[in-house]
């Protein structure tokens, strides 16, 4: 029978699937701060990777999961394993793309050693929206006009492996994400002059074009929320069944709360 292992960064995702896999391995990396849960866990090194595939093995782990999110870490070399050697040419090359691609590269090392990569999505149900409002008020001609735009920035910047988020407030862009997230990027449009806002502004957030959806798959939760309304924005976009809604009743309460509406849009 099958065996999952949780890869697990930042955020209540890796806890989320914890939970529906009561007997999956919970793998942390050194120098990562994890909530851990009552699984059984493997503590990993991003510098001994032959010690993680071994590790993984003797589990019996056959599939894994990347969940949470995972800056891109100082490499000591000194501490390599042999394996790590072996692979280091290969990922220090990948590390000067984009996330996506770093990601790619990460995967398919993986599979090489014969782990299947699932998604989030693949192993919890019910992490994406379903298309429709979601809650708050229904957007306006304007707010979808902003939607429209938006979209069309993230496709065109994530073509070049940069960003899943930008805030449109009446045709002006008003923030991108970057490697910094969509926190920041709120945070950042919060502090923007009045005199160059408009109407109030949306977030959104969706997959970059040809983005691998096992992995670093766009998130919204409370937090989002509460930071979007902070910005003073109207409302905030997603795209269906391609976007993590993370802590849904949670989520949905916040925007009902705070007068933003939260919409996901047919992808």
């Amino acid at each position: 029978m099958a065996r999952l292992a949780i890869l697990a960064g930042r955020g209540v995702l890796p806890q989320i699937i914890a939970e529906e896999h009561r007997d999956a391995l919970f793998v942390h990396f050194e120098g990562i701060p994890v909530e851990l849960p009552a699984n059984q866990r493997f503590q990993a090194s991003f510098e001994r990777i032959g010690e993680l595939f071994a590790g993984l093995r003797d589990a019996g782990v056959t599939e894994l999961v990347f969940a949470g999110s995972l800056e891109r870490p100082t490499l000591d070399p000194a501490k390599f394993d042999s394996r790590m050697q072996e692979l280091a040419p290969r990922l220090l090359q990948a590390m000067r793309s984009g996330d996506d691609g770093l990601l790619r590269t990460v995967a398919s090392i993986f599979e090489s050693e014969a782990f299947g990569v699932r998604g989030a999505h693949e192993v919890v149900s019910g992490l994406t929206a379903e298309p429709g409002l979601l809650a708050g008020h229904s957007p306006s001609n304007s707010d979808l006009q902003d939607a429209e735009r938006a979209r069309m920035i993230v496709s065109a910047l994530g073509a070049l492996d940069v960003g899943q988020a930008v805030v449109v407030d009446g045709g002006q862009v008003l923030g991108i994400e970057t490697v910094q997230g969509t926190d920041a990027m709120l945070r950042f449009v919060a502090e923007t002059e009045s005199r160059l806002r408009r109407s109030g502004g949306v977030l959104f957030k969706a997959p970059k074009p040809d983005q691998d959806l096992r992995f670093d798959m766009p998130a919204i939760g409370p937090g989002t929320v509460a930071a979007a309304a902070k910005a003073g924005l109207s409302g905030i976009f997603i795209e269906s069944g391609r976007v993590l809604l993370l802590e849904r009743s949670q989520s949905l309460q916040a925007a009902t709360e705070t007068g933003l509406f939260l919409f996901a849009e047919k992808s």
